[in-house]
């Protein structure tokens, strides 16, 4: 007997996350009740993920389900914020209890990581399969994208370019082997730097997200802040399953505009340089120079021997 979407949300989204003192009211009723922290600010995201667009129509449940968390977690990232209540809107061509038991463990996974609680949302039947998050956090020391100064260092968290050419890999059935199962996990299972992020408040001047290209999101940061960036290409930190997988100048070019590796681009002084890229070590992430900040707009790339080229690269666009 098929269930109603009532119990679909009773069965499997009732209790998902973590217990938050914060929680007056959860999942079940009209709406969510929270009550937040006295002076602290509010910092909230929401992102839709639709089945062929923003995942394969083939990935794992799971991974929908993780995944449809983490591109939300990474804003909030990208916010310096802390993570604190989600909720869901789930469109189903059908419902699938196996399908909806695996989506639901890889969203309560990294809601559980993350210390966040689900605390409600809706479930509905439409054409295609659709997943809207909305998450709510917490943002003390916020790092938006307006800061970038002239003198700032330009940094990059993690590797790049490895979920790009995991999705090639993916829906090339190229699936075996230990390099192209690193590739496609880092595809399907981004990783939030919402610590990284709170590690640097402090020091960092400006933040974004990569998840449209390096290229596209650095452009973006350089826009709001009034100022331009130059990118070093040769700089650019890149797996070692990325470069046995792929000739270094589709490495490269994958690294500038492969979009989901959901990274942290950061401006930050270089005279605070050691100490953020300790701070960084100590957590087990990576943090790479890979440019500048100067007077001017745009995003230029930086040849080895300081050959300087304008590149536009706008990213991917859903109406164009």
């Amino acid at each position: 007997m098929a269930l109603s979407e009532f119990e679909l949300i009773e069965r499997y989204f009732t209790g998902v996350g973590t217990g938050r003192d914060d929680v007056i009211l959860s999942v079940g009723d009209d709406t969510a009740l929270v009550a937040p922290h006295a002076g602290r600010h509010l910092a909230l995201s929401l992102d839709t993920l639709v089945a062929g667009v923003h995942f394969p129509v083939d990935a794992p449940a799971e991974t929908v389900g993780y995944k449809s968390l983490a591109v939300n977690l990474s804003d909030l990232a990208a916010m310096a914020a802390e993570p604190a209540w989600l909720l869901l809107a789930l469109t189903l061509p059908q419902a699938d209890p196996d399908w909806l038991e695996h989506f639901a463990g890889g969203l309560a996974t990294l809601a559980n990581e993350a210390g966040m609680a689900l605390v409600g949302g809706d479930i509905s039947r439409g054409q295609a399969l659709t997943v809207t998050v909305q998450v709510a956090g917490y943002s003390d020391r916020p790092l938006r994208r307006d800061g970038a100064r002239p003198g700032d260092g330009l940094y990059i968290s993690g590797t790049l370019g490895d979920a790009a050419l995991g999705l090639k890999l993916w829906q090339g059935g190229q699936r075996e082997g230990s390099d192209a199962c690193f590739l496609i996990e880092r595809l399907h299972h981004p990783n939030p730097r919402i610590t990284l992020a709170q590690a640097l408040a402090d020091l960092a001047n400006a933040a974004i997200d990569v998840s449209d290209g390096l290229l596209a999101d650095a452009g973006h940061l350089a826009n709001r802040s009034a100022v331009a960036v130059t990118i070093e290409p040769h700089r650019l930190p890149l797996s070692p399953a990325l470069r046995r997988s792929a000739p270094a100048t589709q490495a490269t070019i994958l690294a500038l505009t492969g979009g989901d590796d959901y990274e942290l681009c950061l401006s930050l002084p270089l005279e605070r340089e050691r100490e953020a890229q300790a701070r960084a070590e100590e957590i087990g992430v990576k943090l790479t120079r890979i440019g500048r900040v100067v007077e001017g707009n745009g995003v230029q790339l930086v040849s080895p021997t300081g050959e300087k080229t304008a590149y536009e690269y706008s990213g991917y666009k859903h109406f164009c």
